[in-house]
């Protein structure tokens, strides 16, 4: 599997903010599945991507070193497609539907939340650990940045947004291929060697 990580950490960048709400649509919020993982009800987005609904609820569980933030998933425009093609060496034929999705990560470990150099440290065991993984028509990519989490206070640290991307020949064959990389990175992400970062 194709896998990279990028920094997005510069004072222009976007900062993740927990609890978060869209002020457009106030259903959209940030929704505490360790605290509520009934809630998964409400995400329209996992109701229509099984996948999605058993990734949130195996990174959202007891024993999970992190709790996620916010996600979604989308259908991959033409331009998405084309750079992804050439990063995986595939002809337009090979792709010409594709599927996208996004998770933010938060470690529930504080003194791993609040550590850039823990992160990094995490990111490469992230990609190092996934590369393996067989997905030929995927990609991980994942990106470090800000976040600022006011739960019980506020504190300031740091989050990862997963990225998984998918190509297929049709549109199942995309959510298959998708979905089928998703569920093994959160799974990934379960094993002890993110136990204690």
């Amino acid at each position: 599997m194709l896998c990279e990580w990028t920094v997005e950490c510069g004072a222009d960048d976007p900062v993740l903010v927990v609890p978060w709400s869209d002020p457009d649509d106030r259903s959209r919020h940030f929704i505490d599945l360790r605290e509520n993982p009934d809630d998964l009800d409400w995400l329209e987005e996992a109701s229509q991507h099984p996948s999605l609904l058993h990734s949130l609820r195996a990174l959202n569980a007891t024993r999970s070193p992190v709790f996620t933030a916010k996600c979604d998933v989308w259908k991959m425009s033409a331009e998405e497609r084309e750079p992804l093609l050439h990063e995986l060496d595939l002809i337009p034929e090979d792709g010409p539907s594709g599927l996208i999705s996004y998770i933010d990560l938060l470690w529930r470990e504080r003194s791993v939340f609040v550590s850039f150099h823990q992160h990094e440290q995490l990111l490469h065991r992230i990609t190092r650990l996934a590369a393996p993984l067989q997905h030929p028509y995927a990609m991980l990519e994942c990106v470090l940045r800000p976040a600022l989490v006011d739960l019980a206070g506020p504190q300031e640290g740091f989050a990862i947004s997963l990225y998984v991307k998918a190509l297929g020949y049709d549109d199942r064959a995309a959510e298959a291929r998708w979905g089928a990389a998703l569920e093994e990175v959160s799974s990934l992400l379960r094993t002890r060697a993110f136990a204690t970062a």
